[in-house]
């Protein structure tokens, strides 16, 4: 029960930090995070094979580099990780 206050707690933090891309980022983490909390419960609870944990880590670590260097390069780029910086049409 905790883990899905937890869940819609981390869900409505990522709809509040939509200024700076890095907030976002480190909230989708967090949700990542519990849900593979959820996802060992319901493992240790039923006895199924542990080998879906190692995928769902390694998805996790290749989520994680992609958004750290989608922002270095924004960053580069822009200048910033406001979000309004990435309107392709303001010129």
């Amino acid at each position: 029960m905790s883990c899905l206050f937890m869940f819609y707690f981390g869900l409505s933090m990522f709809f509040m930090f939509k200024k700076h891309i890095l907030m976002l980022l480190l909230t989708l983490e967090f949700l990542v995070l519990i849900i593979l909390l959820m996802l060992v419960n319901f493992l240790m609870n039923y006895m199924f094979d542990d080998m879906i944990l190692i995928y769902f880590i390694i998805v996790m670590v290749c989520e994680a580099v992609m958004g750290l260097v989608l922002l270095t390069l924004l960053v580069r780029s822009h200048g910033s990780d406001y979000a309004k910086s990435l309107l392709i049409f303001s010129c």
